[in-house]
């Protein structure tokens, strides 16, 4: 047996349901190129750092087992084909821009559902 690095590790159908399952079921959602360990582009990077800072209980999923299926799939759901791209609830939340954009609003911690922006209202009020 021999290693094709050109053949996808999921076929069409696998990638349609690994989508359905995560953005049914993971309250956080994030497709990117690579994983956690190794990201394999800045955009996905980013997009990591970003949710990370809030969330350790997200879903990271890598698109690159089957690109072209991964985009197609997730067009279906969002209307972007870009990756990477965030879900919450099943809900698009959108890609490392997007969610930069949030954070520099002050609105990615509560976007994400983070467990401090809803015990504290989501406000950065200091006690003193």
């Amino acid at each position: 047996m021999t290693f094709d690095p050109n053949e996808p590790e999921l076929d069409d159908d696998e990638v349609a349901d690994r989508v359905e399952t995560a953005i049914a079921d993971d309250e956080v959602a994030l497709f990117m190129k690579g994983d956690e360990l190794m990201p394999q582009c800045g955009y996905s990077e980013r997009a990591l750092g970003l949710v990370r800072q809030y969330r350790e209980d997200v879903e990271v999923i890598d698109a690159l087992q089957n690109l072209e299926a991964f985009r197609e799939e997730l067009e279906t759901h969002s209307g972007w084909e870009t990756i990477p791209q965030t879900f919450v609830d099943g809900e698009f939340v959108g890609g490392s821009d997007v969610l930069a954009e949030l954070e520099e609003r002050g609105e990615l911690a509560e976007t994400l559902n983070a467990p401090e922006a809803a015990a504290d209202g989501g406000t950065d009020d200091a006690p003193f």
